[in-house]
């Protein structure tokens, strides 16, 4: 099925030198410790806490985002928090490349791999590790602390399931479909 082209207002948006496309509707706080790789879009409402990070020397980050991804409406991306030997602290966070991630869900995960898609109103709990190649189905609760194994199709919760296998040809579709709507995603 192809994807249908999708317009937005050219001035509600800001395209940066690497083709990144951010809402001026979005919520991004502590941008200078968030990076983008390129030619990734964040559409109004997403919330991106850059601001908490790890305290202490060294250039930290609080988010490090590849290529190719969508942070859709009404998100919120929160790096994951624990208390390590008495020390509260916060850890960065990791999504790869041609990521999706639905409309109202949640992030609290450590690292989220290439060619993963997250439905509407999915809930990633913190610490979670989703490996590449994995379709998180809408309404979906995945438990902190969890690892969802590569070629997953996962389902429910909460704690979702993995349901069934993915074929080998996922990664090439899930590419195929993040720079598609890329493509689409087009100025009025």
């Amino acid at each position: 099925m192809e994807l249908p082209y999708k317009e937005y207002d050219e001035s509600e948006y800001i395209e940066t030198d690497t083709g990144n496309k951010v809402s001026k509707k979005a919520t991004i706080i502590g941008s200078h410790n968030i990076v983008l790789a390129g030619k990734t879009i964040i559409e109004s409402g997403c919330v991106l806490r850059g601001d908490l990070r790890r305290r202490g020397p060294g250039n930290q980050t609080s988010f490090l985002i590849g290529r190719y991804c969508v942070l859709s409406k009404n998100t919120l991306f929160k790096p994951p928090c624990k208390i390590f030997k008495g020390v509260f602290g916060y850890f960065p966070m990791k999504i790869s490349d041609h990521v999706f991630v639905g409309e109202n869900s949640i992030v609290e995960a450590a690292s989220i791999g290439s060619y993963v898609y997250i439905g509407k109103n999915c809930i990633i709990g913190r610490f979670a590790i989703i490996k590449d190649c994995v379709y998180i189905e809408d309404n979906s609760v995945i438990s902190p602390n969890t690892v969802i194994s590569s070629f997953s199709y996962v389902s429910g919760g909460p704690p979702a399931k993995i349901v069934e296998s993915l074929p080998e040809n996922t990664q090439e579709t899930f590419e195929t479909r993040s720079k598609d709507y890329y493509i689409k995603f087009i100025p009025k």
